[in-house]
């Protein structure tokens, strides 16, 4: 009986003496608190772009460390940073902006064509005006959302240049649907004007159009012609009936996977971009 009561006082023991230990390791991580970075750059009001100079510096970003505080004193753990490049007016609400991932490094210098390529493609700002976009870092530990702590803002003027397209366009200048997804089938050629896109500018085309759901189609820049066709790489891709990239061909490739549900549908092909969108009307 005694020793019965022995072991469990002794077990008894060994918990009250990790739950001590427990509270005083939490204790000794509460977060106190930080610093928001300070971001600062090496432009002040523009960041001048040009292709004959897309290899050298656009700009470099320098920030201060937020010295994240807990109850044990200053962390010592990798502090992870994020930059968000938006339009102005926006709040780095847009589900366009540019975001970045840093890690540790308390700077970053960025080319003028990849800079570029973040107004033309992520931001897609025109090459004809001048834009007002802002920049911002925030800082996490260990990715708890609950550390986070957002720099000022920056604001710059900028001018994205034009660069070649990322997909070859038609030499037609026009693009016609073919396909089970339309009312034409994979009749080639196809009718007229009811599956011919409309040319918007140079690099971009749309339509407007009823296409029956679960099927598939294709992009054609010569009607009646099978040798030429705008395609995608792999039709199997996730979320693909709604937008995503595409290329050109002269065999080889996959259908676009069409809307699952028939409806008239808004389709937007960007060569700029080599991307389509799908949107149900």
């Amino acid at each position: 009986m005694m020793k019965t009561l022995f072991s469990k006082l002794f077990f008894i023991s060994i918990a009250l003496m990790a739950l001590n230990s427990c509270s005083k390791d939490q204790a000794m991580d509460t977060f106190n608190g930080g610093s928001a970075p300070t971001l600062t750059a090496d432009k002040t009001t523009t960041i001048p772009l040009a292709y004959i100079n897309k290899d050298n510096e656009a700009i470099t970003l320098t920030w201060t460390n937020p010295n994240y505080q807990f109850a044990s004193g200053t962390s010592s753990q990798d502090v992870a940073y994020t930059i968000e490049i938006d339009t102005s007016g926006a709040n780095f609400t847009n589900p366009q902006r540019q975001v970045l991932s840093v890690s540790k490094d308390l700077s970053l210098s960025i080319t003028q064509s990849v800079f570029n390529g973040y107004l033309l493609n992520q931001l897609q700002l025109d090459t004809l005006h001048n834009h007002n976009i802002e920049i911002r870092v925030s800082s996490t530990i260990g990715g708890v959302l609950a550390t986070k702590l957002v720099s000022n803002v920056l604001k710059f003027s900028v001018k994205p240049y034009s660069i070649p397209p990322v997909v070859q366009l038609p030499a037609s200048g026009q693009l016609f649907l073919v396909g089970s997804a339309t009312a034409g089938g994979w009749n080639n050629p196809v009718p007229v004007p009811s599956q011919q896109f409309t040319k918007v500018s140079n690099t971009q085309y749309t339509i407007t159009v009823p296409l029956i759901g679960g099927q598939e189609y294709l992009l054609l820049p010569v009607n009646g012609d099978w040798n030429q066709k705008y395609a995608v790489p792999d039709k199997t891709v996730s979320g693909l009936n709604a937008g995503g990239d595409f290329k050109f061909y002269t065999s080889g490739g996959d259908n676009f996977p069409g809307p699952s549900a028939s409806g008239t549908y808004k389709i937007d092909v960007d060569f700029q971009r080599g991307k389509f969108t799908v949107t149900k009307q």
